[in-house]
């Protein structure tokens, strides 16, 4: 209750403002819900909320003193944590499995062999390789065997290890030919679209990152093919090809035997990162590009968007030949996993609790894109909505003449998390459309609703 009253005293939850039902809540916070029913009961008496038959329990439109003082420098954006996170990226923390995670753990700790308690292996404990390798051959079409299998603790420590592994054939590169001129041409081909601090790690062990095209269709592999100055001298590509992040795209058929075939006449390599490839709403999942190709494919997972990002466990499927460079690349063992977490996720994905978690977790998504859609439908009927049949985000197009910078800022006044689809355009692209990407995975099953509506107040 207090909670409750500071947010809307300060205003963090706006007049208007819908709550969760008092079941959601409960479930939410851990209570009875009783105990939310009453908080919401005295609430309403006092003032503070309205509660109406079909329309749910919401702030009250009632002039609320702030706790700024009226006089003094104008105001700004609540620069606090923000009471609504829709930023993209980022799955519902509050749907991680404990008891099913805890029961795994206790489990694989009872058999744990005695081993699992030293420095292990470089690639990582050798149950949750072989595990691994017969998940993603049974899921999306992996071809592995657990000897090509390196968990790493993230995308970015396996991008880190595999840029590592680059930037030491550049220099043997250098060191053969007598110059510096081949090896400063070497460079990793990335999206026009996508995350800054992927290609930061690129260009910090001095590797250029040219941008491919984008359209419907996904990433226009063929341009690798294509002969244009900046595209020289490329030795791989950095891909998601199952859902473009953050565009949506599925990258066409045409397109993934585009990038296969150069890759197979070129000598290169495609790194694969396969975001949100559990993720996908209107049809079967698609397939790795791995399987076109198991010895030009570096195939990257994780679990950060199924589970959590906060375990840490990561893996790359690697071709045979490159096995040992990634093993050189990675040192010791210091940046492996804990064993114990190995050992509890492959529990976790062979008594079948990794299967019914996504496939819940599926349907959950599923029916907040369904919710975001018809939302805006009715709030915002001139902004289109794409990339919505897989994943945890949408793009949200606004109407000509629509800012999306004024947007985010209008959206950080009502205590809202945005971002621009301008924000991932690669530095050598020109401006292109006014978007934002809404992201609907990482508010609470209580916080949902209110994160819609103040997602709706804010669009034209």
């Amino acid at each position: 209750m207090d909670a409750l009253r500071e947010a809307v005293r300060t205003g963090r939850l706006a007049p208007g403002t819908r709550l969760p039902s008092s079941r959601t809540l409960a479930a939410d916070l851990g209570v009875a819900r009783n105990t939310v029913a009453d908080a919401y009961a005295e609430l309403v008496a006092e003032g503070w909320l309205t509660a109406r038959q079909g329309s749910g329990t919401r702030v009250a439109r009632r002039a609320v003193p702030l706790t700024r003082a009226p006089s003094g420098p104008p105001a700004r954006p609540n620069r606090r944590r923000p009471a609504h996170n829709l930023r993209a990226g980022t799955p519902d923390l509050s749907s991680f499995p404990r008891g099913e995670w805890l029961a795994s753990a206790r489990r694989a700790l009872a058999v744990a062999p005695h081993d699992a308690f030293d420095y292990g292996d470089q690639r990582g404990r050798v149950e949750l390789r072989t595990v691994l390798a017969d998940y993603l051959a049974r899921t999306r079409g992996v071809h592995a065997d657990p000897e090509r299998v390196v968990l790493c603790s993230g995308f970015v420590h396996g991008l880190t290890l595999m840029a590592q592994v680059f930037a030491a054939r550049r220099g043997s590169a250098g060191a053969r030919g007598g110059t510096k001129t081949a090896a400063k041409a070497r460079a990793v081909a990335v999206e026009s679209y996508g995350l800054d601090f992927h290609r930061d790690v690129l260009t910090a062990a001095g590797l250029r990152t040219p941008a491919l095209p984008l359209d419907e269709l996904g990433t226009r592999t063929e341009e690798l093919a294509s002969g244009r100055d900046e595209l020289r001298g490329v030795d791989a590509v950095l891909t998601t090809p199952a859902h473009q992040f953050p565009t949506g795209a599925a990258l066409h058929p045409d397109r993934r035997a585009a990038v296969v075939d150069w890759a197979r006449g070129a000598g290169g390599l495609i790194l694969e990162d396969d975001y949100d490839g559990e993720f996908r709403y209107d049809r079967q999942p698609v397939g790795a590009l791995q399987g076109l190709d198991p010895e030009r494919v570096v195939y990257m997972g994780t679990a950060s968007k199924s589970l959590a990002p906060g375990l840490r466990l990561a893996w790359m499927v690697l071709p045979k030949a490159m096995v040992g460079e990634v093993i050189a690349a990675k040192g010791d063992v210091s940046a492996v996993p804990s064993a114990l977490d190995q050992l509890t996720l492959a529990e976790f994905i062979t008594s079948g609790a990794y299967d019914r978690h996504v496939r819940s977790m599926r349907l959950r998504y599923r029916r907040r894109r369904d919710q975001l859609v018809e939302a805006l439908a009715e709030h915002a009927p001139e902004s289109r909505v794409t990339g919505i049949a897989a994943g945890l985000h949408a793009v949200v197009e606004l109407p000509p003449g629509n800012d999306e910078r004024a947007v985010i800022q209008a959206a950080a006044w009502q205590g809202l998390a945005l971002q621009g689809l301008s924000a991932f355009r690669h530095p050598s692209v020109p401006p292109g459309r006014e978007a934002l990407v809404v992201g609907y995975g990482a508010p609470t099953d209580s916080a949902w609703a209110g994160a819609l509506d103040a997602l709706c107040r804010v669009l034209p």
